[in-house]
């Protein structure tokens, strides 16, 4: 396909480390050209290049780097976008994200603005595909509003469905050990991290009490909202000094009473269209070994054992900014374009 025949995109908090990683990711995709970058009043008339504290190990692409800037809270030039891929701040998202959508943009959001709203899908593209039809009857016109999940319950829910699946989840305790990069940049001050583990992050645990449910429940028969599944879930979150790389133990209750080897093949049944593998090592996965997995768009497994409480208690392992943020939302955009959802007019709505 030629550039001239790809789908134009912007992204929305272009400047930020997820905005970043958008782009780079996005960076000669097959369907999918980046038109146009975004971000607040301030960057506003810069080149993209002079805006940006690139943080990468990879390059910035060098077609990127003479992007002006555009101000994220006006529209783009009419018909020069249809796709929008946000990696702003919750607090300015909800605003921004609307009128967008209004304007008949479709918006893929790795915000939370809109995670909980009834109308709005909140997609694991490999576990609930379906629920993108959701969109057919959002209040948002010609355009519309998807969400990618917090980055912790993307590696929770990718290894939770196949077992919710196979047998049904009941109950599940998750600690979860999550990296720097998750606060952005600058993030967490080094002092506070450096040597330290730090018990709070703020809204994390009530949104992994929350999303799992809805992921993992169903489309109602009209497609006007989702069923959620009954699931009960017990987070605590930690933020630790490892860069890239959250890290869930995960404790689980699970019906029907299977056997290890049942639980194992649910994982290996899986990975037949889900980038999920199970290692057998004792020590592992590791943010530093694991989270490359795949090109980042994978989840590392280890570690299955009885748990005296629940039931079955293992670790998982994903990467936070390419499958819990920008590579997540990516492929969400790549399952509505597959769905029919992002054709001109309404013939796909």
């Amino acid at each position: 396909m030629s550039e001239s025949e790809k789908i134009p995109v912007a992204i929305l908090g272009s400047t930020g480390m997820v905005g970043q990683r958008f782009l780079s990711l996005l960076d000669d995709h097959p369907r999918f050209r980046v038109t146009q970058v975004l971000a607040s009043s301030r960057s506003a008339g810069m080149r993209y290049a002079e805006a940006t504290r690139w943080g990468l190990p990879t390059e910035m692409p060098a077609w990127a780097r003479d992007l002006v800037v555009g101000d994220a809270n006006a529209l783009p030039d009419e018909g020069r976008v249809r796709l929008a891929f946000s990696a702003l701040d919750a607090s300015v998202a909800r605003e921004v994200e609307a009128t967008y959508a209004e304007a008949g943009i479709f918006v893929v959001s790795n915000a939370s603005a809109y995670r909980m709203d009834p109308e709005v899908p909140l997609v694991v593209p490999e576990v609930n595909a379906d629920h993108l039809d959701l969109v057919r009857s959002q209040r948002f016109g010609q355009g519309g509003i998807v969400c990618n999940p917090n980055c912790s319950t993307i590696g929770l829910v990718l290894a939770l469905a196949p077992l919710h699946r196979a047998f049904g989840v009941e109950e599940v305790a998750v600690t979860t050990l999550q990296a720097a990069s998750g606060a952005g940049y600058p993030g967490v001050p080094s002092l506070d991290l450096i040597d330290n583990v730090v018990p709070f992050i703020s809204g994390e645990e009530e949104k992994l009490a929350l999303e799992p449910a809805k992921i993992l429940g169903t489309l109602e028969g009209d497609a006007r909202g989702i069923a959620a599944a009954q699931i009960v879930v017990s987070p605590q979150c930690f933020r630790v000094p490892v860069i890239d790389g959250h890290t869930l133990s995960v404790s689980v209750r699970l019906a029907g009473d299977p056997g290890r080897d049942e639980v194992l093949r649910a994982w290996q049944d899986a990975a037949q269209a889900v980038p999920l593998r199970y290692t057998s090592a004792a020590d592992r996965p590791q943010p530093r070994l694991d989270r490359d997995f795949s090109g980042g768009m994978g989840i590392t497994i280890g570690r299955l054992r009885p748990c005296p409480v629940l039931g079955f208690r293992f670790v998982a392992l994903s990467h936070n900014t390419v499958r819990g943020a920008a590579g997540g939302a990516i492929a969400t955009a790549e399952a509505v374009l597959a769905r029919g959802l992002l054709q001109g007019g309404s013939e796909g709505r």
